[in-house]
């Protein structure tokens, strides 16, 4: 990790730890972890390359993690190319937070990438060049792993991934939902509404766990339910589940909500709100303080966010937040980018809702260029100005955490 200058371990000798850590680890465990419960992240993890016996005494104490409403906020910048990575420390003290830029050890043979997801601290990355290639991640750490290839592959594909870890079963789980051509006629392709559909599908799955004697390898689930998913990554995270939004289809226009269990590993469907504007492209699902919500978009960057307060009943669907337009200084600026950039983003929204603050307020992003915190009791926005924020990005909410995959937890 560095901060504008790559930033490169260095191994050190006995001589140089010199017990640097002495002071610190003569402290009482539960004094230790107060303290680190009171840094930020990402001065936790410069801390750890200090010397060896600090390392090791912050490794033992790998669940301490940034605050789910003072998170880190990751930026994929994808322009000129998709392969920047910044981050904000909401936890620190906001006349200090700037932007920093992660220095990736493996750029080289993954030059540009996507996130398929945030979880526990560690990121799920995927090739967005040539393959199907993953990586697992922490940025605050630099650790790595590229996973292992599926066995199963297929030369015309459209991909949908997940990933998540179950608190049950203590597993992190990577999922790939493959549509391919078949071996028909007409290779097993049709084109509806101007794109071209897949009839073929297969769920693949791989299993990450704290168990060291595992294999890591693919498993396949058979094919896919019979709804095709939207283009992109699972968008919440919710009771161990992933959630998908459903394509709509020519016979079946109505668009569904279906969660994949991590554990039991079934695609179910979820009730839907009783709100207009379902059956368009303009929702989105998230995770707000541990619930699932749908956030149902109106004319001009209007809002209305939808909460499911007990999981699965439909009746407890509830519309809790209306946000109202607002065009942030930033956007009034124009600039100049590609258009197959503005294919990538969101559906053309104007505004993304990423988390709830401390505060109660909500962060939102614009157009791919500007952060936003709209205080809901108040009804007033505020633009957040930080140095070093990058012209474009993606943000990512993001729990920072010195843990890796392997590390056990208690059962």
């Amino acid at each position: 990790m560095a901060s504008g200058k790559s930033f490169k371990r260095r191994k050190f000798t006995d001589d140089e730890d010199g017990g640097g850590g002495g002071l610190l680890e003569s402290l009482p465990g539960d004094i230790v972890a107060d303290i680190l419960s009171r840094l930020p992240i990402s001065s936790i993890a410069r801390l750890m390359f200090v010397c060896r016996s600090w390392r090791s005494l912050l490794s033992d104490h790998g669940r301490v993690s940034s605050s789910p409403t003072k998170p880190c906020l990751l930026l994929h910048c994808d322009f000129p190319i998709r392969n920047g990575l910044h981050f904000l420390d909401l936890s620190e003290d906001e006349k200090r937070i700037k932007t920093k830029k992660f220095t990736l050890r493996f750029a080289s043979s993954m030059p540009e990438f996507n996130v398929v997801g945030s979880c526990n601290g560690l990121l799920c990355l995927s090739d967005s060049l040539y393959n199907d290639s993953l990586y697992l991640y922490n940025p605050f750490t630099t650790n790595s792993l590229e996973l292992p290839e599926c066995s199963n592959k297929y030369h015309d594909q459209e991909l949908v991934f997940g990933f998540g870890f179950h608190e049950t079963t203590k597993e992190y789980k990577v999922l790939k939902i493959v549509y391919f051509r078949g071996s028909s006629s007409n290779n097993g392709v049709y084109r509806g509404r101007g794109r071209i559909q897949y009839k073929q599908s297969e769920v693949q799955i791989l299993t990450l766990s704290s168990k060291k004697d595992q294999s890591l390898s693919w498993r396949s689930l058979g094919k896919a339910p019979s709804y095709k998913f939207m283009k992109r990554s699972s968008e919440a995270l919710v009771n161990g589940r992933l959630h998908f939004v459903t394509r709509p289809r020519r016979h079946v226009p109505d668009r569904k909500f279906v969660s994949f269990d991590l554990e039991d590993e079934e695609f179910i469907e979820i009730p839907k709100p009783d709100c207009g504007g379902l059956n368009r492209t303009n929702h989105r699902l998230v995770n707000l303080k541990g619930r699932l919500c749908a956030v149902v978009y109106g004319n001009y960057g209007k809002l209305d966010i939808w909460v499911m307060k007990s999981y699965g009943v439909k009746e407890s669907w509830g519309k809790e937040y209306s946000i109202g337009t607002y065009l942030p200084k930033g956007l009034k600026q124009n600039l100049d980018r590609p258009m197959w950039i503005w294919k990538n983003t969101d559906n053309g929204k104007v505004v993304r809702v990423l988390c709830v603050l401390e505060n109660g307020e909500i962060l939102l992003e614009y157009k791919s260029r500007v952060l936003v915190a709209y205080d809901p009791k108040l009804g007033k926005f505020k633009d957040l100005l930080f140095h070093g924020l990058p012209n474009w990005f993606h943000t990512v909410v993001h729990v920072g955490t010195l843990s890796w995959f392997d590390t056990p937890f208690d059962l």
